[in-house]
């Protein structure tokens, strides 16, 4: 019965079963680089056999889900001509005690058959953390490598907002979500997690099963070379050699056994990361090049850059949902408007199902529009990727941004600026709204209170130079704390005291900077509002065309410099207030651009008429 319950979740493939070469796998060059050298000292060993080193054995393969991990195994398989074993992530997982370290025995009892007949053998164990640990956690991993997704779900308040931390970069939002100040924690370092079962996931023994048989390949096996010999006073022969590859794939390395990281089990150890924008632009290619498109070189570019943090699986995603849309739309070829919408359904999810009351509607757009007017006045380190009012699951719009470029440091300049484009939403509906605010500025008010609490507590970006996160371990937080204090009387305290004070006054200094930044630019808040209430959701490049008052891609925005445009927004909008403060009906339509005459087909109209229609209350 064990040995029953000992098969399964071990697929061997034949060298002409795997079709992947090096040539499928596009943006991950620099791993490839490093494997390939594992190939040459397999198909050749003695090229470092004979100046004394030794093949190595093992690589372990991390980073984040969907950028080519088993791609690249497959890819190695590939390459070398010999079997490829894979191993189920839940084959060592079992019911009864002992059965996994069967398995584990016949799994290696296997691949040195094959070693030993091809001249080696590949074993690819996907979802390696399954294996779990002994207790330990596995040095030099740790950082939030896939915190930052969940940014859109970030909130201070369990009520719908706005997408407070959608104006962040990843890593930021990445940090705010693992650090003590975003989870209860006691600081930026506080981000390591013990993952595992506690004696394996495999079960009682498995792991250990496996650690030795990686390290014992070179002991001399069977019973009569063992026994029989020394019997006759001969000593036993030492095994072959046998060529095994270790591959491993994880996106959770702080979670594998330090022993099974050593050299010698894994010798090297690669992040497979996000693809840059080279990567990304052969990926999008290699993709687009399966289907029927009239995507232009320059557009891919652009796709690269407005995706910073696309993997392999999420660009070919995306391509496909844009076949879809084109498909729904009776077209046999991908246009540049598909890809834009594949991007909205995919990064926004489907729209909720209602529909916001006028005065809502415009409260919303103005709101977004004032994070929209100040990400794009005051901030260079990112660019506006998506603008919406259109409601999703956890919030009411967003203003999402992105980075122009690869960038792995912050200035204090930057972070800001983004406290800027966060408080902009607060200190926009006070002016609009005649002092008025609403409780959708909450989670940009979180976001903005996280960061200038690590500015000034911890990143030494503030007006004095000592770590918070010092103090606070010690105890002396500021605010009656004492060591060994409970976590909660210091999450407590933190606020008070000088820290406190320091945070609040940065947090004005700030918002008043956004008042006068939005008081500046009130034509350009109003104009994208209209944009926002009239299509609901406008990229990055249609927001600044409206700012600019230039023709962008999908919209134009040179009629919203006719003279006649502030006239008529400032009327609809006092119609607005009107309707919120008595809380009734808007008793107007939203303005509606008329063309008067026009030069030639497609042309800009030589004049445009802004009309506003009275409604019967």
């Amino acid at each position: 019965m064990f040995w029953f319950l000992s098969r399964g979740g071990i697929e061997v493939y034949m060298p002409d079963d795997i079709k992947t070469r090096f040539t499928d796998v596009w943006g991950q060059d620099p791993v490839l680089d490093r494997v390939k050298e594992n190939i040459v000292y397999l198909e050749d060993p003695e090229s470092i056999e004979r100046r004394g080193g030794h093949v190595p054995g093992g690589i372990l393969l991390w980073g984040p889900p969907g950028t080519g991990k088993t791609l690249i195994a497959e890819a190695v398989a590939g390459e070398t001509g010999r079997p490829y074993v894979f191993v189920d992530p839940g084959a060592f997982t079992a019911m009864f005690m002992g059965v996994g370290i069967l398995k584990v025995k016949s799994l290696y009892k296997k691949l040195r058959k094959l070693a030993l007949r091809y001249g080696g053998v590949i074993v690819f164990l996907d979802e390696a953390d399954s294996l779990g640990n002994r207790g330990q956690l596995a040095p030099g991993f740790g950082g939030a490598a896939g915190a930052s997704r969940l940014a859109p779900n970030f909130g201070g308040t369990h009520t719908r907002s706005c997408n407070g931390m959608s104006y962040l970069a990843p890593e930021t939002a990445g940090q705010l979500l693992t650090m003590g100040l975003a989870g209860g924690g006691d600081g930026p370092h506080r981000d390591r997690i013990v993952a595992g079962m506690g004696m394996g996931g495999g079960g009682m023994g498995t792991l250990q099963a496996l650690l030795s048989e990686m390290s014992g390949l070179t002991k001399p096996r069977g019973f009569v070379n063992r026994f029989v010999r020394r019997l006759f006073g001969l000593k036993p022969k030492q095994p072959p050699k046998y060529r095994i590859l270790h591959i491993l794939a994880t996106n959770m390395p702080q979670a594998l056994d330090e022993a099974l990281l050593r050299p010698g089990r894994i010798d090297r150890i690669y992040k497979v990361g996000y693809p840059s924008k080279n990567g990304r632009v052969r990926t999008y290619m290699g993709y687009l090049d399966k289907v029927s498109h009239h995507i232009t070189a320059e557009q891919v570019d652009k796709l690269a850059t407005i995706t910073p943090y696309a993997t392999g699986a999420t660009i070919k995603d995306l391509i496909n949902e844009a076949l879809i849309n084109a498909i729904r739309e009776g077209r046999e070829a991908i246009e540049w408007e598909d890809i834009v919408n594949a991007r909205k359904l995919k990064e926004l999810g489907p729209p909720a199902d209602v529909d916001y009351v006028e005065r809502e509607r415009h409260a919303v757009a103005i709101h977004e529009a004032c994070h929209a007017v100040a990400a794009y006045r005051v901030r260079r380190h990112m660019t506006i990727d998506i603008a919406t009012i259109e409601m999703g699951q956890t919030y009411l719009g967003m203003v999402a941004s992105i980075p122009p470029e690869d960038q792995f440091t912050q200035w204090r300049s930057e972070y800001e600026a983004d406290v800027i484009v966060g408080l902009a939403s607060l200190a926009g509906e006070r002016l609009f709204f005649e002092g008025d605010s609403s409780s959708g500025v909450s989670g940009d008010l979180d976001g903005a209170t996280t960061v200038a609490t690590l500015m000034e507590g911890y990143w030494g970006m503030g007006s004095t130079v000592a770590s918070h996160g010092v103090a606070r371990r010690f105890g002396f937080d500021g605010g009656g704390g004492k060591p060994g204090g409970d976590d909660k009387d210091k999450e407590r305290d933190l606020l008070k005291g000088d820290l406190g004070a320091r945070i609040e006054a940065k947090l004005v200094d700030l918002i008043d900077r956004a008042e006068q930044l939005l008081s500046e630019n009130r034509r350009e808040v109003l104009a994208v509002a209209h944009a926002l209430e009239t299509h609901k959701t406008l990229t990055g490049e249609d927001v600044a065309a409206i700012i600019n008052g230039t023709a962008g891609p999908l919209i134009d925005g040179r009629p919203y410099t006719d003279d006649g445009f502030s006239e008529v927004a400032e009327e609809y909008h006092r119609r607005v207030v009107k309707a919120h403060n008595v809380h009734g009906k808007v008793d107007a339509l939203l303005p509606v651009l008329t063309p008067v005459s026009s030069e030639g087909l497609g042309a800009l109209p030589t004049k445009v008429a802004w009309t506003i229609e009275d409604r019967q209350i």
